[in-house]
């Protein structure tokens, strides 16, 4: 297994009409050298707030390595975030960069977002893969 701590960059953006609620998403994921507070306001404005909620980890178990590979791999690779509303504000709860988990989370009903993976992620994911995983083989099609 392997860890990440990481901090995740929050939105929150007014509605376009006035019948509308906020829209909620996350925007961006950092990793988090220690030093953030477990929420940290960016900037606020009536249009569009952000903010970087720390206390998550990106973690990683060999037995979903075909899905870190299948995202490492992709042409855009997405760390996978699950959030929920607290106290006003939505919150992440969760978050992984495994393909496998992050169709799981869009499935569940559940509020998640895809954003963009950060190098410095990648090149963590990528090292680990080096180290744990071997893809399989393909196999042709069979004939007969």
């Amino acid at each position: 297994m392997a860890s990440m701590p990481i901090a995740v960059l929050m939105q929150r953006r007014a509605p376009s009409h006035r019948w509308a609620d906020d829209a909620w998403a996350a925007v961006g994921v950092v990793p988090d050298r220690g030093s953030l507070p477990p929420l940290y306001v960016l900037s606020e404005s009536p249009q569009r707030d952000y903010y970087l909620v720390s206390g998550l980890e990106l973690e990683l178990y060999t037995d979903d390595n075909d899905g870190y590979y299948e995202n490492a791999v992709a042409p855009e690779s997405k760390i996978f975030v699950l959030w929920r509303m607290q106290g006003g504000r939505a919150i992440p709860v969760r978050a992984s960069v495994s393909y496998a988990e992050g169709t799981r989370m869009f499935d569940s009903g559940e509020s998640a977002d895809g954003v963009a993976m950060p190098a410095e992620i990648h090149a963590w994911l990528s090292a680990y893969l080096n180290e744990h995983y071997r893809p399989r083989p393909r196999r042709g099609r069979e004939h007969g």
